[in-house]
């Protein structure tokens, strides 16, 4: 059994735990320490600070899932930046700044797909479709609704698998009825373009509310994306719920989209914080019947399970898993 950090760096928090890896690729995480980015000048120092949380000493191995483009194996990103936090990190002096032999960098949303792969029946919650587990032959699409859209597939073949990231959040928003078609014009007055990200995001709640509110020639209060949830969730306010439920709606037929276009026949798994949030929510909404509303491919779409992948720290768990993939065990 050897060690590896493993680390999931987003705008606002890294993560940090340890991983063991057993000879068969089997993966345990230690409980997982959060940092926020705020809080240190650089990634080096936050390492730094986990590294004297852990005794002062780490394994030489470490695999990181960046929220960001991270090059490809063998042709990393000569620096990657963040978006949302001002650190930087240059691949080629990840040895040298780090103290570690072996690394890999691995996208935030890759990584998902990872642990999608290696996380048993267990970790996942029955959505739609055929109460079955997922396939264990052919193309699996994840999808993960949070502060973006993160879209990933992998292809599964027995033990063999192979995650391909993604960026299917920014394909065109598609309306299916009149409300999207409202949606989508208060949408198009700021963006020339409307991905399904800009729709089938957690921050997209605020247009979806704002857009039901104009139908109703109501004037509501401006509220953030984390109050319309809230509310919404809850049931305390009507209009808040309704846009809780057209998200659904909207999620459900973004779904089927990715399934049919990348072949996700083996199944298809929602990932991401939002949609464990709203789980209850999804399972009583019109989710299900926007997924399989393909036309004639409705009766293909009512084969395929439909899960929520619930495991507490998938960026983690998948960071190690694609560590074993590039490298197999830690040094």
């Amino acid at each position: 059994m050897d060690e590896l950090v493993v680390v999931d760096i987003g705008g606002t928090h890294a993560r940090f735990a340890l991983a063991s890896l057993a000879a068969d690729g089997t993966i345990t995480l230690d409980a997982p320490e959060t940092l926020h980015t705020a809080d240190h000048a650089s990634f080096q120092t936050a390492w730094e600070a986990f590294r004297a949380r852990k005794g002062g000493r780490l394994p030489r191995a470490v695999s990181m899932a960046i929220a960001g483009p991270v090059g490809t194996p063998g042709n990393p990103n000569p620096v990657i930046r963040f978006t949302n936090n001002p650190w930087i990190i240059r691949p080629a002096l990840i040895p040298e700044k780090l103290g570690v032999e072996r690394f890999t960098l691995v996208n935030d949303f890759a990584a998902v797909a990872h642990a999608v792969a290696r996380a048993d029946d267990s970790q996942f919650l029955h959505l739609c479709g055929p109460d079955q587990p997922l396939g264990s032959e052919g193309t699996i699409s994840v999808i993960g609704p949070g502060t973006g859209l993160g879209v990933a597939h992998l292809y599964r073949s027995g033990s063999y698998y192979r995650v391909q990231a993604t960026e299917g959040g920014h394909i065109d928003f598609a309306p299916l009825d009149a409300i999207e078609d409202a949606i989508l014009a208060r949408l198009r007055q700021r963006h020339l373009r409307v991905s399904v990200e800009r729709v089938v995001a957690g921050p997209g709640i605020v247009d979806i509310y704002q857009a039901l509110a104009a139908l109703e020639h109501r004037t509501v209060p401006e509220r953030d994306a984390v109050e319309i949830w809230n509310l919404g969730t809850s049931g305390a306010d009507s209009l808040a719920a309704a846009a809780v439920d057209r998200f659904c709606l909207s999620l459900g037929s973004v779904a089927g989209d990715l399934a049919l276009a990348q072949g996700g026949f083996a199944g298809v798994v929602i990932a991401g914080g939002l949609g464990y949030r709203i789980r209850e929510t999804l399972l009583a909404s019109g989710f299900a019947a926007r997924f399989r509303a393909k036309g004639r491919f409705e009766s293909l779409m009512a084969q395929i399970p439909v899960k929520l992948i619930v495991h507490p720290q998938p960026g983690l768990f998948g960071a190690a898993a694609a560590f074993f993939c590039e490298h197999g065990q830690a040094a």
